[in-house]
């Protein structure tokens, strides 16, 4: 069984010291759905929800869920993103929200890019509470990562 890499010899949670590792592109892709009911779908579709832009905020939220991911997750580290992209989709049942996220650093930004899409559906649900009991967030998962050397 591999060995958890925040965990030190004694048991106790630390920080990774990625200092010794060679500077690579780092890009992760998140997704995640929020289920809602049908004229939540409709009042989203067409622009009546009263606090505004469903899927314009929830887009802006998610990008700036992943440049605040070291602030909410304890040992991550700070990284210097290249890109963040959010999309919400509105589809039949709900909204799909996807991320994609780039550095150049020494470490991954998955974390990053699972923030971006956990915050997006979690402003979707604030934006949308009003009117709807039922939503439920489900699927929130990374897609894919990839490290090339630079």
């Amino acid at each position: 069984m591999k060995k958890l890499s925040h965990i030190d010899n004694d048991g106790k949670a630390r920080m990774v010291d990625v200092g010794d590792k060679p500077e690579s592109h780092r890009i992760a892709r998140a997704t995640g759905f929020i289920s809602l009911d049908r004229k939540t779908i409709s009042l989203v579709r067409d622009g009546l929800v009263k606090k505004g832009d469903v899927i314009t905020v929830a887009e802006i939220a998610g990008i700036q869920a992943a440049k605040q991911t070291a602030q909410l997750i304890p040992l991550c580290h700070n990284l210097l993103l290249t890109k963040v992209e959010v999309t919400c989709q509105v589809e039949d049942e709900g909204i799909r929200a996807e991320s994609l996220v780039k550095c150049t650093g020494q470490t991954g930004v998955e974390m990053e890019a699972l923030s971006a899409v956990s915050v997006a559906l979690l402003t979707v649900y604030d934006m949308c509470k009003a009117v709807d009991k039922n939503m439920l967030i489900k699927e929130v998962r990374l897609v894919s990562k990839e490290k090339q050397e630079v």
